[in-house]
């Protein structure tokens, strides 16, 4: 059983294949975290909270229950009662007064895994494939905590993926009312902050892992010493954001790829987010996670029920990398829904940066005839085929072909590219709204807007405010009729600007706090209704490149585009970030030109090829002006994309050597379930006069196997090397210029 209960001394037991979690409950019913790490035998005492010793629980020492609050290990807080640290939970009475205190009701044990309402969440199979023969039924804990005063309840889920060593936390939240009878005595509530997960720990000399950045350069590791007070990352943008991921880690000093102590969350969500991290004055931690109280409010009214993100939480005794590997694992069996999640996706070539603007008809199908060729197999009509758009600053909510531009139609060139053997892409930014548009002139008071002032633009375009049916509706269906009118089998979906002026004319004024996540639910309900409206769509989500990087997005789409910033070396830690969290097959990455558009460098073509290769693979360049002999390349790179697609997408990845640390160079390692095969990309990011050539240690390899090399850029065996040699030892690689890059496949003897 992977959820069991002491009901002599009252802990719940949550156990995967190498964690516990354990939860504890106090005779008056406060509900505490007692443990989370390496998997117990048998579960410990309750000594863990500190019930034993001053200032004692209210029951014993009723004197001294607001110093109790302050200190004790909760295990879902409140705020306004007595405990001053963070909290997950804020509740203001109809009379305006904050405070709640939950206490302990009830418990159930389910097996499978309940869905949330209007939610992304994980699941325990995809509704097209069976659970494993031999594999453990997950189950989900319930916890019914109440604060009669108020006539609240608050479900705490819990449900736990043995394999995966994963746990998964939501709250719902309900008024029920006072005085026993159903809502006898009711009032409207207004939660102003509900969060999805704590953990109350000791503290252990932690560091603090995040990723960060902003635009062109999406997230970046960061890693400090956690001191004491709060510190933490969030996002009020209206998405995840380009600057902060809905992601924190404590990990024990020391901790690295291989060695040490780690305990992550990560919220599956679009929106405003706030991962904290609180040492405490008596020397604990509390870390938090969920929507956050900055541009939220809810009004729960009588009978009603709030649902909250789900967090996914992990515990690593072995380092990052194990980490990163049950994340991965994780998210490929429990959240990502797409039928293209195990299949070889297509190599596309992207006009963007091709063309931009300026193209017709003609011009996309000669690419299509030159792409094909090449052997790229999708063709993705990027931004400008609609309304009366040659350039950012027009049409955006007119989804109709520009026939002056696509003569003859949208269907026409589709046609025309399927018989020249591309599948067709397209481009859409559904949520955005030009000024200079007829839907605008149609409908001004579609946008996000306050009443005393004008909306600001950016990039020349609203935010369309889907919150209202009538809104996502009309959007939908143009996008829809689109899709249907022709042969279309990939989408890209864009969001190019932030969340300002949170207004709404579709909301009363006790709401307008509302919008925020009233706009990520509508979101989420579009793309439900497209990814059910047409179920074999490739789907690919983007937000001005990387700005919507979230498992909540992976549950609608298979890939995101991880960057607007394509060059190669930039490329490298951004992509070390994303890897940290999420599959390579989640990463939308291409081959652009040369000097870069992002930050002017110059790099090898083939550095771009496999730099890209560690995601979904791509070009986004003119292929029909590029120099011969590299435009002769292709081929060869699109060979080795699908030589080496499913080991990529479905293996073990092993991060070898980050450029960040001493030595200038970039590697990874990617190794199959059933360790017989392995792909080693090396990137020499700036060259050594006068080095000797670097010895690289790799990891993940059968120890007891013997491997043939082979240096895939020169078709050649390069060794035969015992798998515990390799892991040990390593083996040699050449110095290399600047910016260049080898690839080294083991396959098992």
């Amino acid at each position: 059983m992977a959820i069991t209960f002491d009901e002599g001394r009252k802990i719940f037991k949550l156990d995967t294949d190498e964690t516990t979690y354990l939860i504890g409950v106090t005779p008056e019913g406060y509900v505490g975290h007692i443990y989370y790490g390496r998997k117990l035998c048998r579960p410990c005492g309750l000594q863990l909270l500190r019930t034993d010793e001053r200032p004692f629980t209210p029951s014993v020492m009723a004197r001294e229950k607001a110093n109790f609050l302050d200190c004790f290990p909760m295990e879902y807080p409140t705020g306004g009662t007595g405990d001053f640290r963070e909290s997950c939970l804020d509740v203001l009475s109809e009379s305006g007064q904050k405070g709640c205190e939950l206490l302990f009701r009830s418990w159930t044990v389910s097996d499978g895994k309940p869905a949330l309402e209007g939610l992304p969440a994980s699941f325990e199979h995809r509704a097209d494939e069976s659970a494993p023969s031999g594999e453990e039924r997950l189950q989900t804990l319930t916890l019914t905590l109440a604060d009669s005063g108020l006539g609240l309840e608050a479900d705490l889920l819990y449900s736990v993926f043995p394999a995966e060593n994963i746990i998964t936390r939501s709250v719902r939240i309900r008024n029920v009312g006072t005085e026993g009878g159903k809502y006898t005595k009711s009032q409207v509530l207004r939660l102003t902050k509900v969060n999805s997960a704590c953990i109350d720990m000791e503290e252990k000399n932690f560091d603090m892992v995040t990723l960060n950045g902003s635009w062109a350069r999406e997230r970046h590791i960061g890693r400090g010493r956690l001191n004491r007070g709060i510190q933490g990352v969030r996002s009020i943008r209206g998405e995840t954001s380009h600057q902060e991921q809905p992601f924190m880690a404590l990990a024990t000093a020391g901790t690295d790829q291989g060695n040490g102590e780690v305990w992550a969350m990560d919220l599956v969500y679009s929106g405003n987010f706030e991962a904290l991290a609180e040492w405490s004055q008596f020397d604990s931690v509390r870390m938090t996670l969920g929507i956050g109280g900055t541009n939220f409010e809810w009004r729960l009214q009588p009978g009603e029920t709030f649902t909250a993100p789900e967090a996914v939480l992990t515990y690593s005794a072995a380092g990052f990398g194990r980490m990163t590997r049950q994340f991965h694992d994780f998210w490929r069996k429990h959240m990502i829904r797409s039928p293209w999640l195990h299949r070889e996706r297509p190599i596309l070539i992207n006009n963007w940066e091709a063309t931009y603007f300026d193209f017709d008809t003609e011009k996309l199908i000669g690419l299509a005839r030159e792409a094909k060729q090449a052997g790229i197999e999708m063709l993705v009509m990027d931004d400008g085929w609609f309304g009366h758009r040659n350039n950012d600053d027009s049409s955006l909510g007119d989804w109709k072909v520009n026939e002056n531009k696509l003569q003859g139609g949208l269907k026409h060139l589709v046609d025309e590219v399927n018989a020249i053997g591309l599948k067709f892409g397209i481009w859409f930014e559904p949520e955005m709204i030009s000024p200079d548009s007829e839907l605008y002139r149609a409908h001004p008071d579609w946008v996000l807007r306050t009443a005393d002032r004008a909306p600001a633009e950016s990039r020349q375009q609203f935010v369309l405010d889907i919150t209202r049916k009538e809104v996502r509706d009309c959007i939908y269906d143009m996008v829809a009729a689109i899709l249907r009118s022709a042969n279309i089998e990939y989408v890209k979906w864009d969001m190019n600007r932030q969340l300002t002026d949170l207004g709404s004319a579709g909301l009363p004024a006790d709401r307008q706090g509302e919008i925020s996540h009233r706009y990520v639910l509508a979101l989420y309900e579009m793309q439900e209704r497209l990814v059910t409206d047409f179920p074999e769509l490739l789907l690919e989500n983007c937000s001005g490149g990387g700005a919507r990087f979230d498992a909540g997005m992976l549950y609608y789409s298979p890939q995101i585009w991880c960057s607007d910033d394509t060059d190669a070396i930039e490329r490298l830690r951004i992509q070390e970030g994303t890897e940290m969290l999420y599959p390579l097959s989640t990463m939308g990455a291409h081959v652009s030109k040369c000097p870069n558009e992002q930050v002017g460098r110059m790099s090898g073509f083939e550095t771009r090829a496999e730099v890209a290769l560690a995601g979904t693979f791509g070009y986004e360049l003119d292929i029909t002006k590029m120099d011969p002999e590299e435009r002769s390349r292709i081929p060869g790179q699109t060979r080795k994309y699908h030589r080496f697609h499913s080991l990529i997408a479905e293996g073990d990845y092993y991060r070898v050597h980050s450029w960040n640390d001493s030595a200038p160079y970039d590697c990874w390692i990617v190794v199959s379930k059933d360790r017989e095969q392995a792909l080693v990309t090396f990137v020499q990011v700036l060259g050594r006069p006068n080095a000797k050539r670097y010895i690289l240690p790799l990891c993940g390899l059968d120890p007891e196997a013997e491997y043939e090399m082979e240096d895939v850029a020169e078709n050649a065996q390069a060794g035969v090397f015992g798998g515990d040699e390799l892991m040990q030892c390593g083996f040699t690689v050449p110095m290399l210029g600047d910016f260049s890059s080898r690839l080294f496949y083991l396959k098992k003897k």
